[in-house]
């Protein structure tokens, strides 16, 4: 059986979101209406930034917002900003993740993405790292055309459902693997592996880790910030 680690992308590997980045250039190029951006996801973006609300809320909130965004928009349209992103913020990354990915590749492991970001961003990333194989949210088109309808992938449940499809296509030993997360989202990877990382964690992520004796035996916790990275275990106390 063969050895696997398991990434996260959005706040795990890539410093920010890649749909909000994408969202943030159909911006800027006038694809899409800046009234997208409408009052109450700035607002939730508002009182998280000031640590007031919760990141999850605001990501679901505009996570809504970017899919009726894209409905009628070709794909081919826009790839040209898809590849944007990645060439100009593909490698805005934390240094631990990066150089984990590489340790892995390095040690014989078969590397994953798992992440609940647009499949066509994340596969680009995919190709970059070179990586084995990912799974990311499907915006379904017709034509080529974005309908409006997605698989999510940034739930606990899909990326659960995802590690086993892998499990079994690859043949792997989920208890000599890793995962690598930082959201609720990521625990049903933590359960699965027998190591689990969790990075720049959220407050309801180290809540979870810490409540529950089987996975915070097994997490490490980094914290990366500047160019020092702080490795800590479940201890840490939430604000």
């Amino acid at each position: 059986m063969k050895k696997a680690a398991f990434f996260d992308i959005d706040g795990t590997l890539y410093r920010n979101s890649l749909m909000i980045e994408h969202f943030r250039k159909l911006i800027k190029y006038e694809v899409i209406d800046p009234i997208q951006w409408h009052s109450h996801t700035k607002q939730l973006y508002e009182d998280w930034k000031k640590r007031r609300g919760n990141y999850d809320d605001y990501l679901l909130d505009l996570a809504q917002t970017y899919i009726k965004s894209l409905i009628g928009l070709n794909k081919e349209d826009i790839n040209f900003i898809t590849n944007q992103v990645i060439n100009l913020k593909g490698d805005s990354v934390y240094a631990y993740t990066r150089k984990m990915i590489n340790w892995h590749l390095n040690n014989g492991y078969l590397v994953f993405f798992i992440s609940g970001s647009p499949d066509f961003l994340v596969e680009k990333m995919a190709e970059k790292y070179e990586i084995t194989d990912f799974r990311a949210t499907k915006y379904l088109t017709e034509n080529n055309i974005f309908t409006g309808d997605v698989v999510q992938m940034w739930d606990s449940d899909s990326k659960e459902k995802a590690i086993m499809e892998f499990k079994e296509n690859y043949d792997i030993d989920l208890g000599a693997s890793y995962a690598y997360g930082d959201t609720n989202g990521d625990m049903s990877m933590f359960k699965l592996v027998g190591r689990a990382v969790a990075i720049n964690p959220t407050n309801e992520l180290i809540c979870q880790i810490k409540s529950n004796k089987e996975i915070r035996d097994k997490t490490t916790i980094i914290v990366e910030r500047k160019d020092v990275i702080y490795k800590l275990n479940a201890d840490v106390e939430r604000l």
